[in-house]
């Protein structure tokens, strides 16, 4: 018997975004506020109001009395509204952060003579959370890919991230809705191409038969696309009516018009900005979401703070910038006076043994064992082995005063004759060196001999008149000088 086939299950996107973004406690701590007690209207803090249809419709036509986009109501919509409610927690947060950010939205929108409702377009893009990801690639408030940023003149280094500047993706992004709207002439359909890109609304034009309009081309778009323009006429609604719904803000900790920029002249770490600003490092990153290692690049980068903090930095700032030299300076120099451990890996050679691996590395046949768990049955060649080593810093070069001066080239040449006839005399009276024969034991071979006495192999076999096929055996002697 057959099984009927599982029908294919498909999260709506819109929702699968604001969810994955709901996981992220974007620095909470330094913005989350709730207003406790009752709101405005006077609902108890949980209380959940419901409303029908006819109550949203009315709404979002005083919305859409106001505005140039068709922010109509239908049963495409509803779905939307009810998603951003349900998710009371998020959308008090969002609401909260567009009192740090709206203002400033208004104010480039007015400038480029964008509709003012597209600063709700920010919350289906990223919540507004300047540091928000998306899966693709997309960075940022306004979700810039990084070749579109790199068009509006988003610049991306190892250090810096223009696409979560706020003021400048928020000017890129007026640029790039200006130009769709000069290509499609209509807001809506401006939308969706801002998410799904010209090209595809392009296509779902032809493929409808030549429409022109968003809800006419809806079924020849993507499904997320499909789904944008009813997820934004909804963040319309539920950013204008959130006291309806009993939804509080949380009142982020600084708004739009508290806060201050300076120019930086040298580099700076957010944690030497905390301690002379004596704020946090979260602080810092919360307002200059910009920085992706959390340091500011010399060269004129901007950083932007609380009006207080600015106002002290600009007052004191050549000694900030002289004591955290002198704290780098200090650091160097702590740096040079420490030793460090490195780790070195060691190829064992035929023949070679652990006393011969630890003179060389200066340290004990025990360490080797316990760093590489060696037990009875020793070591083979070829196994590699791990030998750390204490390395101690170059020390500089310093004249010393209490040096002797330089003799003359007459007492030189004294000095040399009388050093070249002691030599020659300690020489005639030292004893025979023992170690100029060697007896050959079992296991050594050539190079065994010649690393233990200090030669190379040529070296050794040149004395002994042998050469590399030459055979070995146990209790032969070899001259060593």
């Amino acid at each position: 018997m057959l099984c009927a086939q599982q029908p294919t299950m498909q999260d709506d996107p819109i929702a699968a975004s604001l969810d994955s973004l709901a996981t992220k406690k974007i620095l909470d701590k330094l913005y989350a506020k709730p207003v406790s007690g009752k709101n405005k209207l006077g609902y108890a803090p949980d209380s959940i109001p419901r409303f029908d249809d006819f109550v949203y419709e009315n709404r979002l036509a005083k919305l859409d009395a106001a505005s140039p986009f068709d922010l109509q109501y239908n049963a495409t919509v509803r779905p939307y509204i009810d998603m951003y409610i349900r998710r009371r927690a998020l959308l008090s947060r969002i609401i909260g952060l567009s009192r740090l950010y709206y203002p400033m939205f208004e104010e480039v929108f007015d400038r480029y003579n964008i509709p003012l409702e597209l600063k709700n377009l920010a919350v289906i893009e990223s919540a507004l959370n300047p540091l928000a990801r998306s899966r693709a690639g997309a960075v940022g408030l306004w979700q810039f890919m990084y070749p579109t940023g790199k068009l509006y003149g988003l610049n991306v280094t190892s250090y810096i991230d223009e696409r979560s500047d706020p003021y400048k993706a928020t000017i890129a992004a007026a640029e790039y809705l200006q130009f769709l709207y000069k290509m499609f002439n209509d807001w809506q359909m401006v939308l969706a191409a801002y998410n799904a890109g010209p090209g595809t609304i392009n296509r779902a034009i032809r493929r409808s038969g030549g429409k022109t309009t968003y809800w006419q081309i809806r079924p020849y778009l993507p499904i997320e696309t499909q789904a944008y323009v009813p997820a934004f006429i909804a963040a319309n609604y539920v950013m204008t009516y959130y006291p309806e719904h009993n939804i509080t803000p949380d009142v982020p900790q600084k708004t739009y018009f508290e806060l201050d920029t300076v120019i930086i002249k040298e580099p700076l770490t957010f944690q030497q900005l905390s301690s002379v600003l004596g704020t946090s490092v979260e602080e810092v990153q919360y307002f200059n979401p910009i920085y992706k290692k959390q340091v500011i690049p010399a060269g004129g980068n901007v950083l932007t703070m609380p009006k207080s903090s600015i106002g002290k930095f600009v007052s004191n700032e050549e000694e900030i910038y002289a004591m955290l030299r002198k704290q780098n300076e200090e650091q160097q120099l702590l740096a040079a006076t420490q030793t460090k451990e490195i780790q070195i890996t060691h190829t064992v050679r035929a023949g070679e043994k652990l006393s011969a691996i630890a003179r060389k590395y200066g340290v004990t046949i025990g360490d080797i064992k316990t760093w590489n768990l060696i037990g009875k049955k020793g070591i083979h060649a070829g196994r590699k082995l791990v030998i750390y080593k204490t390395e101690k810093p170059v020390a500089s070069t310093v004249k010393d005063s209490t040096k002797k001066t330089e003799p003359s080239s007459s007492e030189k040449n004294i000095g040399d004759k009388k050093t070249i006839a002691e030599n020659t005399l300690k020489k005639e009276n030292e004893p025979k060196s023992e170690t100029s024969v060697y007896i050959v034991k079992k296991g050594d071979s050539f190079y065994k001999i010649a690393r233990e006495n200090n030669l190379s192999v040529d070296e050794l076999l040149n004395l002994n008149g042998m050469n590399r096929n030459s055979p070995l055996s146990v209790g032969q002697k070899l001259r060593l000088k």
